[in-house]
């Protein structure tokens, strides 16, 4: 049957309709895909961009890591010749402390950090170790040497932010140090500090205690002002008094100024200690 001239161009009109429809979808699916492509491309750039510099961030983190790793075995190859400085100390600290320096330095540490370093003493047979909160604040790396020029993996049991205290344990059994009764402490009376004033390890200061009972940052009669010379790294170790006990533990001295160094009481160092000991272990680790 032949078609009238309105069907063909009705059947015409419909044909054209359906190829621009189909010239118009095309063009709208292919900027659908191109738009897609380009998202694609931006999203894979961001996350190249991302995996880039998280990649910086780990190596720089693992180098600081590593930079630690080998000043800490450093200090350890140091701390190798600690014994042929005995004599020496002993003989710089004069009589009144050269008979208990070879005891009382076993139970001394050295801790070393990401950001500083520090000292601390051992007031447990077990490992516990007392130190300045400071020192561990904020570190994300930190060994601890003990005198025999082991490196230990530390963790940090607590802290007491008022009185700048922190208690430390290592593995492993030691010699600990024993805490004398700082209402007994006279004015006058000769000390001695231990640490590592500017990384000279276990450096042994004397002086006398210059004054008690004085004003610290807690605003408590709770610190020693002596004149035994303290110096970065001093912060943490141990005040000794001539029966070899800890009467304070180093904290800070007045900037500026020769011979006015404080610690901590020893009696605060124990109720300190007992209360984070029972806080985190139940249990008081000085007697």
């Amino acid at each position: 049957m032949t078609l009238k001239r309105h069907h063909k161009i009705i059947i015409g009109s419909f044909g054209s309709i359906v190829i621009i429809f189909i010239i118009v979808s095309s063009f709208f699916i292919y900027g659908i895909f191109v738009k897609q492509n380009i998202n694609y491309n931006l999203l894979n750039q961001k996350i190249t961009n991302l995996q880039t510099d998280t990649q910086s961030k780990l190596n720089e983190l693992t180098g600081n890591l590593l930079q630690t790793e080998v000043e800490l075995n450093s200090l350890g190859s140091q701390m190798g010749s600690l014994d042929k400085e005995i004599d020496l100390l002993k003989a710089s600290a004069g009589e009144d402390f050269s008979g208990i320096i070879e005891d009382v330095i076993k139970s001394v540490v050295t801790i070393r950090t990401d950001i500083s370093q520090g000292t601390g003493f051992i007031i447990n047979s077990e490992g516990y170790i007392v130190t300045n909160y400071h020192i561990m604040e904020n570190v994300r790396s930190a060994g601890i040497y003990t005198y025999d020029g082991e490196m230990h993996q530390v963790n940090l049991i607590g802290y007491n932010l008022n009185f700048d205290v922190a208690l430390l344990k290592i593995s492993g059994d030691y010699d600990s140090l024993n805490l004398a009764d700082s209402d007994n402490i006279q004015i006058g009376e000769k000390v001695i500090a231990i640490g590592n004033p500017l990384g000279l390890q276990f450096s042994v200061t004397q002086g006398i205690v210059s004054n008690i009972h004085q004003i610290g940052p807690t605003g408590l009669e709770s610190y020693i002002q002596t004149d035994a010379a303290l110096n970065p790294g001093n912060s943490g170790g141990p005040l000794i008094n001539k029966k070899g006990k800890v009467i304070g533990i180093n904290n800070f001295k007045i900037k500026e100024t020769e011979g006015m160094g404080f610690a901590l009481e020893s009696n605060y160092i124990k109720d300190t200690v007992n209360e984070i000991s029972q806080q985190t272990l139940n249990q008081s680790l000085i007697k």
